[in-house]
């Protein structure tokens, strides 16, 4: 599955882009630099069990294991110490990144309810797409009777593109769902 994404890339994305946006070398073609994915477990202030889960369904999800993050800050009114951990993050790269990108487009996208594309704004301004999902549960990988609580997590796409009009048209031909 991962070689099926990254052999598009190379012998139907690359030239097509190239043509469209007219670069002179193959090299400032956009591509594919990283993959973040992000959960933020704000209860395992109180329940320590909580960020376990999470980091399980984020393995399971990605096939790496997750970095546990801590709190920069302080904040009273949260009852949250600097130093406590309060999530977990995975940067995927190279075969990972493909193979996850594949799932995501193709198997969890499209079994999100009243799907009807992601939305264009949400680039960085300079190349990068941030992704929001609800529920863990679109990836047909999380077991829906293992899972103790249904979380959201954020998907960070990393191009290589200058601006956003290059990573879009370079997302749109890896197969994103962009609504119309």
């Amino acid at each position: 599955m991962t070689v099926r994404l990254r052999q598009k890339y190379l012998q139907e994305v690359v030239p097509a882009l190239q043509q469209e946006f007219k670069f002179t070398s193959v090299m400032q073609v956009p591509r594919l630099v990283k993959i973040v994915v992000n959960v933020g477990v704000g209860e395992a202030v109180q329940n320590s069990k909580a960020l376990d889960a999470a980091v399980s369904d984020l393995t399971t999800i990605t096939g790496q294991k997750p970095v546990i993050t801590r709190a920069r800050k302080s904040i009273a009114s949260f009852k949250l110490r600097e130093g406590m951990a309060i999530g977990a993050m995975v940067t995927l790269r190279g075969e990972r990144m493909y193979d996850f990108y594949d799932r995501l487009v193709n198997l969890a996208l499209p079994r999100i309810r009243d799907f009807r594309g992601v939305s264009r704004r949400s680039f960085d301004g300079r190349g990068n797409y941030s992704l929001g999902l609800r529920e863990q549960i679109v990836f047909p990988d999380v077991d829906y009777d293992k899972i103790d609580k249904l979380r959201g997590l954020e998907v960070v796409i990393v191009t290589s593109a200058t601006n956003d009009e290059h990573a879009y048209a370079l997302l749109k031909r890896l197969g994103m769902p962009f609504r119309d």
